[in-house]
């Protein structure tokens, strides 16, 4: 079985403390979490557009008064969104669109403090073990760049459309899960210890990775294209298992809304059959818990897919839907480190 070497920063010096700065980016980690969940609720209750500045300062407080609920009111009025799908909605309903988008760059705005202040903290201390700080750095720069991803994304949708660029959507759903995983993969080196397992397989790590980025890259397009309602069948598509005109051109591959929903679908057999396959051999290769977490994860996923579209993309299953799709790339991170480490 191919293996990958994997070289690994030194670890403790004196004044290092591995194991508090691993507890630091597990939070971080569970705070883009939710974060993620967070933005799903915003897609689907279609809450994105609602806040059509982005003041990075002044925006942390909400509205205070009534003149100030008037005034954003009034710029969400002069949206694409407000004028071609929403004309006629009350202050009272746009209050209840514009609470998801603010508490989805609240927490932004608290995950960049939760990483930043200890990281300085920990940095000033001298706390960080040899080799750590590059990659720590580079962790917060993706964070930095993941909020100007995200203006980036809304400016999409404000001007001639209602909703957002799918593929800006997919860049900034991509982005945080490379966050969380990062996160997550470097506290799992902090806290390592001497593997006990000498021959680990990890001929699947890259393949399966890959397979999965694309997997959810098209979940993205679904998101933001609202593809999901193309079908609400499953497994047929209009009665078919290959609905008609699929693909006919290559630019359908990414802007036709069947036939993205359809990739979608067809990957998630991939995607579930290879990461069953991957779970066995890491539970014959003596991985139980990470094994099982993959397993778990990758079924429970498939299910709450097909649920989604069964139900026509109601929004409880379909947030339930993204937060499972990052809890499988959380399972993922998990028996990859498990297969990589060695003696």
């Amino acid at each position: 079985m191919a293996t990958l070497a994997v070289s690994h920063p030194a670890l403790p010096t004196d004044s290092a403390r591995p194991s508090a700065i691993a507890l630091w980016l597990f939070a971080v980690a569970g705070l883009v979490f939710a974060m993620v969940v967070v933005g799903g609720i915003t897609r689907l209750t279609e809450s994105g557009l609602s806040i059509t500045r982005w003041d990075v300062v002044s925006g942390t407080l909400p509205p205070l008064n009534n003149t100030e609920w008037q005034a954003q009111f009034g710029a969400y009025q002069a949206s694409s969104q407000y004028q071609l799908m929403n004309r006629g909605m009350s202050l009272a309903e746009f209050k209840g669109i514009f609470f998801w988008e603010y508490v989805h760059r609240l927490l932004g705005r608290l995950i960049g403090l939760a990483y930043a202040v200890p990281f300085a903290v920990f940095w000033a201390r001298r706390a960080i073990p040899a080799g750590y700080k590059p990659r720590l750095l580079a962790l917060l720069m993706l964070g930095a760049l993941q909020g100007t991803i995200g203006w980036w994304m809304v400016s999409s949708g404000l001007v001639g459309r209602t909703e957002v660029a799918h593929e800006r959507l997919a860049v900034h759903l991509c982005t945080a899960l490379t966050i969380m995983a990062g996160c997550i993969w470097t506290a799992l080196d902090l806290r390592r210890a001497a593997p006990s397992v000498a021959a680990r397989p990890s001929g699947w790590v890259l393949p399966f990775a890959a397979l999965l980025a694309v997997q959810i890259i098209w979940g993205a397009f679904v998101a933001g294209m609202r593809a999901g309602h193309a079908s609400d069948t499953w497994p047929l598509m209009a009665g078919a298992l290959v609905p008609p005109g699929i693909g006919e051109a290559l630019s359908d591959l990414v802007n036709d809304p069947v036939t993205v929903h359809f990739l979608h679908r067809s990957l998630a057999w991939a995607v579930a059959l290879l990461a069953v396959h991957v779970a066995a051999k890491l539970w014959r290769a003596g991985a139980g818990p990470v094994a099982l977490a993959l397993g778990a994860a990758v079924v429970a996923q498939f299910a709450l897919g097909v649920a989604t579209v069964l139900s026509g993309v109601a929004i409880p299953l379909g947030v339930a839907h993204q937060a499972c799709g990052a809890l499988l790339v959380m399972a993922t991170t998990l028996a990859a480190h498990w297969a990589v480490q060695r003696p």
